[in-house]
């Protein structure tokens, strides 16, 4: 039997997933189409009886709102919300900025592929001259974190998210779980895939078929030594939370594009 239930969710779609680019660390709000995604998610919540303890969330706008829309939804606004740099999205590097189809069309779709789900492989790094190197390392919000701004990533792979990701896990969200409280984290399609990964066990060949669509809620039951006593669930309509996946996929298929 579960003793403890914990809500993933990859925030609702932003204005650059609309675009097919790679947003990573640049600052950006929820589309219609995401603030939609997020109140439907809170209202399919509500609808199964759920209830929230705590939430938490990146230091990016588009989780932030996620979070707002899903306990607004709820009618849980008042349930208390942690942040950290630490539940970013993966840093994409180089590869910010850019549109996915274009660069499956331009470098093929395998080698994107592996730069979007691969578990060790890394982008090339950003460097001052990428034109929104600037924009992410001059923001303060980045002055708030638990480690000096030189030492945040300027690349990451998957296995590097979950590196900067566990010490959070372990010692912030963990013990609010093993209070017996419901928690909601609410975060990036990279940081939802590593936490499942860990708490799952998924293999570092098998993480590369795991695509988690924006705005669906990610059911994990756990018994006491935190160890799902099944496979996490994609809650709501499955023949729309499958052609939700199928879109995410198709971001990396060669075609040209306007943007």
């Amino acid at each position: 039997m579960p003793k403890y239930k914990l809500f993933l969710l990859r925030h609702g779609e932003g204005a650059w997933n609309k675009e097919n680019r790679f947003c990573s660390w640049v600052d950006q709000h929820l589309s219609e189409e995401g603030v939609k995604e997020a109140q439907q998610c809170g209202g399919l919540l509500k609808e199964q009886g759920y209830r929230l303890d705590a939430v938490f969330t990146s230091l990016l706008t588009r989780s932030i709102q996620t979070a707002w829309l899903v306990t607004q939804a709820m009618g849980d606004e008042w349930v208390p919300v942690l942040k950290s740099w630490r539940l970013n999205e993966r840093h994409y590097g180089a590869l910010i900025g850019l549109n996915r189809a274009e660069l499956a069309l331009n470098h093929g779709e395998e080698e994107v592929r592996l730069w979007r789900r691969s578990y060790d492989i890394t982008p090339p790094p950003i460097t001052e001259s990428h034109p929104f190197f600037f924009d992410i390392y001059n923001d303060r919000r980045y002055l708030t974190c638990d480690v000096p701004l030189e030492e945040l990533p300027r690349s990451e792979s998957l296995k590097q998210v979950l590196d900067r990701l566990l010490p959070y896990w372990n010692n912030v969200i963990v013990p609010e779980i093993k209070k017996d409280r419901t928690v909601l984290i609410s975060a990036h399609g990279n940081s939802c895939r590593a936490l499942l990964k860990h708490i799952e066990g998924i293999s570092d060949d098998d993480i590369v078929g795991v695509t988690l669509p924006t705005g669906i809620p990610i059911l994990l039951e756990l018994d006491s030594d935190l160890q799902p006593v099944k496979p996490h669930e994609l809650l709501g309509n499955q023949v729309q939370i499958q052609n939700a996946i199928r879109k995410v996929e198709d971001q990396g298929k060669a075609k040209k594009t306007d943007t």
